[in-house]
């Protein structure tokens, strides 16, 4: 069995040697059985081992197991805790176990600095994974099964039989404790343990658990696979900063479906919504490349995607509100909720000054400006006359011809003089006091980026605002 395991951390590269590991033991004899074999290859792995122990508190006598695997560690000579959860109410009692104990297995990790957590699936629990998905009507990913190696877990029994462990306990002369929860059949996966699966062997196909063992990792390499071809995609086609990720939509629906799909999830997951998704939100992921797109942002985990013209926005949430402001002139008026800021500075025109053209930087007649001059974001009803054009626009028509997504144009600064709207800041500016030569005085206001204490950063070019 230990030469099985061996071959299993190679095989999926769940250890390089040197790591502090924390062993989750239950008691039960998969635990003790992976805390066992991890300890005959501590002295070639280098490893550090410590156990954990995990109280639900849903059994009266769940501090027996507390105290066994207390005891179990002790007499080895490893460091051991126990972290007692509270499950939160509602939903399926097992799944909600699940996610607080994985919590718990977490936090204790980063107390310690463990490298791993080691959790003691074998094969079988493999196997009933599978099948119990399977009934449940899953698609590819949740046919995939147990990932040998996610994260900081891993699972070195993975491709060990239960009958191996099994054995190994009793030729070691071991202990483990059972629990008696595992027998009850109001628990599919329970029936699917004592009844389904020793009747598909008996009746179908001895090898049962080894077929459903091939069938998801077969399944996990075409993930894998799919995986790799979107990860190039999402490089290749993504610009945004930390907090989103934007993506041209048309270039993701000239992609296969699936692979669409799949570079949306792993944006979320780049943005922080690494959970595992249901069938409802990857339905809703390929639905954002339907026609039409849907109106409504999509909750992924964690994160929101929303679709506006031929831009897809994947984000931890709404872009911020620009906060009203005046305008400082000369000097710099900086917009820390959106990592830039307006440098203004006036001076005497001189003779040969032409105008800045490129779109982050404007000049005004600054003796023709009303007063007083200030920055805001956009209002509902707001109109303004764009330069070169014969009359007024409204902003939100004007914005959505150029196609400026839904996010910019409700974060987009305006600067004002007065009550008049005289530039869409990096997009156009009004019609109102152009410099001519009639022109004695000139303001002029750059968009420049801010440094991460709110300072001026970068100029924007040769010329710029001092």
């Amino acid at each position: 069995m230990i030469a099985g395991v061996r071959d299993t951390i190679r095989r999926h590269a769940m250890l390089a040697g040197g790591e502090a590991v924390l062993v989750a033991v239950s008691g039960g004899p998969d635990s003790v059985a992976l805390l066992w074999a991890l300890e005959a290859l501590a002295g070639e792995l280098r490893l550090r081992l410590s156990v954990v122990h995990v109280d639900h508190g849903l059994r009266p006598d769940s501090a027996d197991d507390a105290a066994f695997v207390a005891a179990l560690a002790r007499s080895r000579g490893l460091p051991v805790a126990v972290e007692g959860i509270t499950i939160a109410p509602g939903g399926s009692l097992e799944a909600r176990a699940r996610e607080a104990r994985y919590a718990a297995l977490l936090r204790h990790a980063t107390r310690l600095g463990a490298d791993r957590v080691a959790l003691g699936h074998t094969a079988d629990d493999q196997a009933e994974t599978v099948l119990m998905r399977l009934l449940e009507g899953a698609g590819p990913r949740g046919l995939a099964g147990i990932p040998p190696l996610r994260g900081v877990f891993i699972r070195p029994l993975i491709e060990t039989r239960r009958s191996e462990v099994l054995g190994a306990l009793t030729v070691a002369g071991l202990a483990w404790r059972e629990d008696p929860s595992n027998r009850d059949l109001k628990f599919l996966r329970n029936r699917i343990r004592h009844e389904l699966l020793p009747f598909l062997a008996a009746t179908y196909n001895p090898a049962i658990v080894t077929a459903l063992n091939r069938a998801a990792a077969l399944t996990r390499g075409l993930l894998g696979e799919l995986a790799t071809v979107a990860a190039r995609e999402l490089a290749a086609g993504a610009v945004g900063g930390q907090d989103e990720v934007v993506l041209a939509r048309s270039r993701l629906a000239a992609l296969p479906g699936e692979v669409a799909a799949e570079v949306l999830r792993l944006a979320a997951e780049r943005l922080g919504g690494a959970v595992p998704l249901r069938s409802w939100a990857h339905r809703g992921l390929r639905r954002v490349l339907g026609d039409p797109p849907p109106r409504r942002p999509l909750r992924v985990g964690s994160v929101t995607v929303e679709v506006s013209g031929d831009h897809v926005r994947v984000a931890r949430g709404p872009r911020p509100r620009l906060v009203p402001r005046p305008l400082a002139v000369p000097g710099l008026t900086p917009f820390p909720e959106l990592g830039r800021g307006l440098a203004a500075r006036v001076f005497e025109r001189p003779p040969d000054y032409a105008p800045p053209r490129e779109p982050e930087r404007v000049a005004f007649d600054a003796d023709r400006l009303g007063q007083p001059l200030g920055v805001r974001g956009r209002r509902a009803g707001d109109r303004f006359v764009p330069f070169g054009a014969p009359g007024p626009r409204r902003l939100k028509s004007f914005l959505i011809d150029l196609g400026i997504p839904r996010w910019e144009r409700l974060s987009l600064p305006l600067v004002l003089a007065g009550d008049e709207i005289v530039w869409v800041v990096g997009v156009r500016r009004a019609a109102v006091a152009p410099v001519t030569a009639a022109t004695r005085r000139v303001l002029e206001i750059a968009v420049i980026p801010l440094a991460e204490d709110g300072t001026r950063g970068v100029t924007s070019g040769p010329g710029g605002p001092p």
